[in-house]
């Protein structure tokens, strides 16, 4: 299955490119203002970067980005319109979709391997010994496709457990505090909860299941479709940050880590789970691998909670990544180009 690349800028980007001059809004327009929600999680990290080093403005775009705890809540942002973007699972996407939310994804952000997992005491040495036991994590979130996963595959469901609903940033600390027995969640949290406690540990990390956890950037359709100019200037300003941190780390990363609240030596182990990808690389990743990924969480989606889910997006409809194609590396053929070769 492969994404048709529209070919229209390809030439004047790639020139762009050549000179140096990546297009952001063009200069002596007022800049639009751009609402952009995030939680604390790392492989957001890039968007605290671009608004820490001045990159949105950069690219002609006044953004302000706004924290959110709670996947709920920063869902129903989007969906009343209070902000414009944001930065969502991919699971997230689907379900929203699956919610009538007419939403696209214009940018992966990241993947996650070590960096979700599920945490308990060493007593419990497998998912088939969560039967009955109490589990903290955040539904609706990467902790809660990650747990029913885990689930489906010892051939349990989630009601074989007993959920405590809990944002994830607070999950870990439930887990070490006695309050519940296992724990769903991300880094820095799980480095923070494991520091220094040899009787927890990791039961099941997203690294079991490659390519289940990954984030989008995602809008309203109507916005992307008014304003794509916005667009790929938030995809510019993204790419600025992951070339600061790729030639900073220590200094990215310390903004990273200050932003979701970790210390470094937490931060630099934790981000080790993590892939963020480049614009170059979201090219690679949409003309290829990431829509059959996409799909793979769809009917997994679909067979964990099928009364909910009840449509797998196709990526042609979900993805909104026409302006791409310029970034396509030049020595890899484009879709349409390999099709006329054959």
């Amino acid at each position: 299955m492969q994404r048709q690349l529209k070919h229209v800028l390809a030439a004047l980007m790639i020139g762009a490119v050549a000179l140096g001059a990546l297009p952001g809004i063009a200069h002596g327009q007022d800049m639009p203002s751009v609402k952009l929600g995030v939680q604390p999680w790392l492989g957001y990290g890039p968007w605290w970067i671009a608004a820490e080093k001045g990159f949105f403005e950069d690219r002609g775009l006044d953004v302000e980005v706004i924290d959110f705890t709670w996947d709920q809540d920063m869902n129903a942002a989007l969906a009343s319109g209070r902000i414009d973007v944001e930065a969502a699972a991919t699971n997230t996407l689907i379900a929203l979709i699956n919610q009538d939310v007419d939403a696209q994804a214009f940018l992966l952000l990241d993947a996650s391997f070590e960096a979700d997992a599920i945490i308990a005491n060493k007593d419990i040495t497998s998912i088939e010994d969560l039967a009955g036991r109490e589990v903290a994590y955040e539904p609706g979130s990467t902790s809660d496709l990650l747990l029913n996963y885990a689930l489906s595959e010892a051939g349990l469901t989630i009601d074989d457990v007993i959920p405590v609903p809990i944002a994830a940033s607070d999950a870990g600390a439930a887990v070490i505090a006695g309050q519940v027995d296992v724990a769903v969640t991300y880094e820095p949290y799980i480095s923070a909860a494991l520091s220094g406690r040899d009787d927890y540990g990791v039961l099941y990390s997203a690294a079991e299941r490659p390519g289940l956890i990954s984030d989008v950037m995602i809008a309203q359709r109507s916005f992307i479709s008014e304003n794509p100019d916005v667009i790929e200037a938030l995809a510019l300003a993204w790419d600025d940050a992951i070339a600061y941190l790729r030639e900073n780390p220590d200094e990215g990363g310390q903004i990273i880590a200050d932003a979701v609240g970790s210390d470094m030596e937490e931060f630099t182990v934790a981000f080790e789970g993590v892939q963020v990808f480049s614009l170059e690389e979201n090219a690679v990743e949409f003309s290829g691998d990431f829509q059959e990924t996409f799909a793979t969480v769809g009917e997994i989606m679909m067979g964990l909670n099928p009364d909910e889910i009840t449509v797998a997006p196709t990526p042609e409809d979900a993805f909104a990544v026409d302006y791409l194609d310029a970034y396509l590396p030049a020595e890899m053929p484009t879709p349409d180009a390999t099709e006329a070769a054959s």
